[in-house]
């Protein structure tokens, strides 16, 4: 997914959406994101995660559902 920007646009679209989080690539090869904020605009965000910036080969999008305070002011990019 390197070459597709596919972090760099995750970030754009989770500020757009006043998201705050992170998003970083796995060793494996995988992109992994983690999304704070209004529920319906996370599950917007997910929905966009299928399909991804153009360019973006997407295979599976899993979901995990983590409870607890906020704990971020702005989305990242991890490296």
């Amino acid at each position: 997914m390197q070459g597709v920007f596919f972090r760099y646009s995750t970030k754009c679209k989770a500020q757009e959406k006043c998201l705050t989080g992170w998003v970083k690539n796995l060793y494996s090869g995988e992109v992994e994101c983690l999304f704070e904020g209004d529920e319906t605009r996370i599950k917007e965000m997910i929905e966009w995660c299928h399909k991804g910036p153009p360019g973006a080969r997407i295979e599976n999008v899993e979901v995990s559902r983590l409870t607890g305070e906020s704990r971020y002011d702005i989305f990242r990019v991890c490296v």
